[in-house]
């Protein structure tokens, strides 16, 4: 392999993060590898110190951490698919900038994983759930390894597949996702692109029984903090979402059904949604 050439790119980004990106970053820093990597930070014009932190470290490490910013707010989705336009490695990381990595050989560990496992597209981890004061809310127990195909997302399961422990194959069969009009109608953008690199390449994701990173849970998060009702809606469109624009098998049709009856259809009766639920058994039935 080319000396010069980046086998992981990593990729943040972040807005208003002035209290937590100096800690992501120092734990992408810390990383030891036997490969190049790079830092792409996409920081959607912050209103606070946000920006000037990140210029402090890529000017304290030139050449290694790379700024994009936009010239005006794009907003979530927009900000990674702008952020991941200047990611070149073999593998793209992902990590917010409210987020950071706990292990130092994390990228390695994940790497070599999918340099023996072509079958698999994305490696995961376990993550510690923290709040703004870093104080542990949760961890799991006892991690095990873990297998999700693109069957079992379609179906909900997901588990330990946060976005701080993605690393994925910089592929086309994974890119094309970000040039697709409806990724940005999608609330869980995470969610949408496991779904479609899983079904796009017939490739699994594998979660390595390591806790190896922190998901933080506090008022500026732009999914963890949200009303319950309002979380439900982006829940439900999402999943109408995925019944329209992806493929699968009839018995996969039927168990979409009865998902959308146990877990959804309760809400949209209640809140008068009625158009909204007639709609989506419509689709199913």
């Amino acid at each position: 392999m080319n000396e010069e050439e980046i086998t992981v790119s990593i990729c943040c980004i972040t807005y208003n993060h002035e209290k937590f990106i100096a800690e992501a970053i120092r734990s992408f820093l810390m990383q030891k590898t036997n490969f190049k990597f790079d830092i792409i930070i996409g920081d959607d014009c912050s209103t606070d110190k946000t920006q000037s932190i990140v210029k402090f470290y890529s000017e304290t490490y030139p050449g290694k951490i790379k700024l994009i910013v936009p010239p005006t707010n794009l907003g979530m989705h927009k900000n990674l698919i702008n952020c991941i336009k200047y990611c070149t490695g073999k593998y793209i990381a992902l990590c917010e900038g409210d987020d950071y990595w706990t292990n130092e050989y994390k990228l390695q560990k994940q790497v070599d994983f999918l340099e023996n496992n072509p079958e698999y597209v994305i490696c995961c981890h376990y993550h510690k759930l923290i709040n703004a004061s870093s104080k542990t809310l949760y961890v799991h127990p006892n991690p095990t390894p873990l297998i999700h195909t693109y069957t079992d997302l379609l179906g909900g399961k997901q588990e330990e597949t946060k976005t701080a422990t993605v690393v994925y194959r910089n592929i086309p069969e994974t890119m094309q996702v970000f040039s697709i009009p409806w990724f940005l109608d999608c609330y869980a953008g995470d969610k949408m692109f496991k779904l479609f690199a899983t079904h796009n390449t017939g490739g699994k994701i594998y979660v390595m029984p390591e806790v190896m990173s922190c998901y933080r849970k506090h008022e500026g998060g732009v999914w963890s903090m949200i009303n319950t009702k309002v979380r439900m809606e982006m829940v439900i469109s999402d999943f109408n979402l995925i019944i329209k624009n992806f493929t699968y098998s009839a018995i996969a049709k039927k168990r979409l059904l009865l998902l959308y009856i146990k877990n959804y259809l309760l809400f949209e009766l209640q809140n008068k949604r009625f158009r909204k639920a007639y709609d989506t058994l419509k689709y199913l039935l």
